[in-house]
């Protein structure tokens, strides 16, 4: 329960916000350790826009949690405790209610003798990743939290940078493939028919192309509402399925993984995921099995994700991963299980797999450069001979009269 309170803290200043508390009755108690005499205090009830906010866990954006571990990097190097770093972090969101509330909430913890996992793992405000946790948590008992922290800001900017580079990559195809789609339904559901008439009155036989154009169109203009409500349903089929049956969504990983260029780019880029992250984790002293399965549930496709936990039971019964990988039905890039066979075998899996996730992260980026490269002249190519078949069409039977 979130609760809201007005007093004064110990400096006898002013102050007004929010505590996470099971009851009124332990938010008290958080209040009295803040040293906070409150003179109200009442359950938070948000308006109408923020209610739905506040009901559910705030997903921390990658960008924010990378600049928020730095941060607190930096501070902790500089000598303040954790305690402090977090309450200067914390007036960095006056405008963003839940991470401000996160971060009181956390040092709450901290003020009642919880560490710095603890208070992540005990908080319900927002929702951390699992390897984020994780890294803490053996960080801070190796007393490393400043260096775990910094490595980890450095993967989520990078995790950042990466998803909006092919975002932004894809954004120019996208919006040329959607207006070609938007133009032919328009021609063929108001352009082609206003022609029709004209030809309706010619006593002559049609062009094969005119007669599948003015049938395109007729069924467009007659059907168009109806066409409208089933790619919405469809989409909304697909989305959901995708979501909630795992054999559904499975499958359509699976399927991703058979298609030429974009099935290599999705592997590699899951693959070079669980290498980083995985790197990340061994430097920080987490179990290596503990590692490979914080590190296949950061990874979107299900068949990859699937790979690694079950390989990562083989290495609890005492195979190396290399060859649990090796002799999984799912087949995977060769080149990599090398490079985690080599970093077994030297000693050198951490060094290994950042290689590893550099050179991956190297090769998609210019396979999707290559790919956008072919890919904008194919839909030039495509948008105007869609549209010169159909202005074709309609000017054939105006030429086959002229000619007799």
């Amino acid at each position: 329960m979130i609760f809201k309170y007005k007093g004064i803290n110990a400096e006898g200043k002013k102050v007004s916000n929010r505590v996470e508390a099971l009851d009124i009755k332990e938010a008290r108690s958080k209040l009295k350790a803040q040293g906070i005499i409150y003179h109200s205090l009442n359950e938070d009830t948000p308006a109408f826009f923020d209610k739905f906010s506040f009901s559910r866990k705030y997903k921390v954006p990658a960008k924010e949690l990378a600049g928020l571990s730095r941060e607190l990097a930096m501070y902790i190097r500089s000598g303040i405790s954790i305690v402090a770093a977090l309450r200067i972090v914390q007036t960095h969101y006056e405008k963003n209610k839940k991470m401000k509330l996160f971060l009181s909430t956390v040092s709450t913890y901290l003020d009642e003798g919880e560490n710095f996992y603890s208070a992540l793992e005990a908080q319900t405000i927002v929702e951390l990743p699992a390897f984020f946790k994780e890294s803490i948590k053996v960080s801070e008992s190796g007393g490393i939290l400043d260096e775990v922290l910094l490595e980890l800001s450095r993967f989520l900017k990078e995790q950042d940078r990466i998803h909006k580079e092919i975002k932004g990559a894809f954004a120019y195809p996208s919006f040329m493939i959607i207006i070609s789609l938007v133009m032919i339904a328009f021609m063929l559901t108001f352009v082609v028919p206003q022609i029709t008439g004209i030809f309706v009155s010619m006593d002559q036989e049609l062009p094969m192309p005119t007669q599948f154009v003015i049938a395109a169109g007729d069924f467009f203009s007659n059907n168009f509402q109806a066409i409208l409500i089933i790619i919405f349903l469809l989409v909304a089929s697909f989305v959901t399925l995708k979501k909630k049956v795992y054999t559904f969504s499975y499958g359509v990983d699976r399927f991703l993984l058979t298609l030429p260029l974009f099935g290599e780019i999705a592997l590699k880029s899951e693959l070079a995921r669980f290498a980083y992250i995985a790197s990340l984790l061994t430097r920080s002293g987490v179990p290596f099995v503990q590692t490979i399965n914080l590190s296949a549930n950061i990874l979107n496709n299900k068949v990859i994700r699937e790979l690694f936990v079950g390989a990562s039971k083989k290495v609890v019964e005492g195979k190396l991963l290399s060859k649990a990988l090796n002799e999984s039905s799912t087949k995977i890039d060769n080149s990599f299980i090398q490079s985690i066979a080599l970093g077994e075998e030297t000693s050198q899996l951490g060094s290994v797999l950042t290689n590893v996730s550099e050179l991956y992260f190297e090769e998609n980026r210019d396979k999707i450069t290559l790919l956008l490269t072919l890919l904008e002249p194919a839909l030039m190519l495509f948008v105007g001979g869609s549209i010169g078949f159909i202005v074709a069409a309609m000017l054939l039977p105006i030429f086959s009269m002229s000619i007799q």
